[in-house]
């Protein structure tokens, strides 16, 4: 099924989204990878704030090129959702309800998907010029020093992602056929 959403992700949108469905997001979505996720798991533990509310946020995972000149960004491909699995479940029980990457995630981050009503939606791998067209605006919020990996606030309009993992636990990834 085709759908257009709009973030935040609310309880309603993510309890009518089916693994396998095409979905074209809009609204604000966060970008961050490895070490930012390092970095804010280290905020929790020292029990400072993170640099955005979690609450029916989307994180991309996602590390941009540098933008070409009239452009907001640079090629904006997904990463390999899996290396952040160590911290995810804490965010998904912190709040957080959408991510966008490519790859498997582990049996801990899917019983975190259906505890928390959220979904694991996967944004075509080797796509990311044409991803970055749906992109309508890009701020470094945290992290500056991190580079391309530091914590992001995108606007984005029509971004195209496939539901991966649905907030039952439909996985696309484990079906057969």
């Amino acid at each position: 099924m085709e759908r257009h959403i709009s973030t935040p992700i609310t309880e309603e949108i993510s309890r009518s989204l089916h693994a396998g469905d095409y979905c074209y997001i809009t609204g604000t979505v966060y970008v961050a990878r490895d070490a930012a996720h390092k970095r804010m798991d280290e905020a929790l533990n020292a029990g400072e704030t993170l640099p955005f509310d979690l609450t029916d946020n989307t994180i991309y995972y996602m590390g941009p090129s540098p933008a070409r000149e009239g452009r907001v960004i640079g090629s904006a491909g997904p990463t390999t959702a899996s290396r952040m699995d160590k911290y995810t479940p804490r965010l998904l029980d912190l709040g957080l309800k959408g991510m966008i990457g490519k790859g498997k995630r582990s049996p801990e981050v899917i019983d975190a998907i259906i505890r928390n009503g959220a979904v694991y939606f996967a944004a075509v791998g080797g796509a990311g010029a044409l991803l970055s067209k749906a992109i309508t605006s890009s701020e470094v919020i945290a992290y500056d020093d991190l580079g391309a990996e530091a914590v992001r606030k995108l606007e984005v309009s029509d971004f195209p992602v496939i539901v991966v993992i649905d907030c039952e636990g439909n996985n696309l990834y484990s079906k057969q056929g």
